[in-house]
């Protein structure tokens, strides 16, 4: 009954028109990376005012919002993990971390990975740390979204002034293929250099004549004019 009531009160806020455009932004037609999915238009306002209502969501349930054909209710099943793995504890965060790693055939789509894998995986790697391998396995799948969650996870370590394996799994990732890998892999090396700008450019010195470009504007994006001139080479 509970499953039923979220989803009833989620159905009931949907946006035919916002659904339509959130098909086109989000790559869903033949061959984009979103194929398939369905969007019942809701914004994220919206859904996070609804899930404030199914916190102690279980994990069974959220596994059901996860098998769901609409993005919208998967993104509901995510928020509520997420608020979840905010306030866990040791066991609780371990339990919520292994959930995580099972559905990721589910979290498809950038929207998906953002919102979650940074609590759910990076919180719980920060205080188990001979766990982080599962972040390198993760980096070498063929799944384009569990590559984006090994690198994403990574920035709520980056938080806490943990560099390493944020950098390493760049080095991983420096070649992808991939567009959302070379966003999210600048994102981090980004976020990086707002904490230690030294140890950033020491990455970008040994790559950035041969990193994908995407990957290297969102990397120097805070750097001053000067700076972003010489990596784009635009100076000598």
């Amino acid at each position: 009954m509970f499953l039923t009531n979220l989803k009833s009160d989620l159905q009931k806020l949907a946006d035919p028109v916002r659904a339509k455009h959130s098909q086109r932004f989000f790559k869903t037609g033949p061959g984009e990376y979103g194929e398939g999915d369905k969007f019942i238009g809701l914004t994220m306002p919206k859904i996070r005012q609804v899930c404030k209502n199914y916190k102690d969501l279980g994990l069974q349930d959220i596994a059901q919002l996860l098998k769901n054909p609409i993005h919208d209710m998967r993104m509901a099943g995510l928020i509520i993990l997420t608020n979840q793995a905010k306030k866990a504890k040791a066991e609780q965060s371990k339990k919520l971390f292994e959930f995580y790693l099972n559905q990721t055939n589910r979290i498809n789509n950038w929207d998906l990975v953002d919102i979650s894998c940074i609590y759910a995986v990076g919180k719980y790697l920060l205080e188990n740390s001979q766990d982080r391998k599962i972040l390198y396995g993760l980096a070498k799948s063929k799944n384009l979204w569990e590559r984006r969650i090994s690198i994403i996870s990574t920035l709520y370590l980056i938080r806490e002034n943990q560099f390493s394996d944020a950098l390493k799994l760049a080095e991983m990732l420096v070649d992808d293929k991939h567009d959302l890998i070379h966003k999210a892999v600048g994102w981090v090396l980004r976020e990086v250099g707002k904490k230690d700008q030294a140890l950033e450019e020491k990455f970008l010195k040994k790559h950035y004549q041969a990193m994908p470009r995407t990957m290297l504007r969102y990397a120097i994006e805070k750097f001053s004019r000067s700076k972003r001139d010489f990596y784009l080479g635009r100076t000598s």
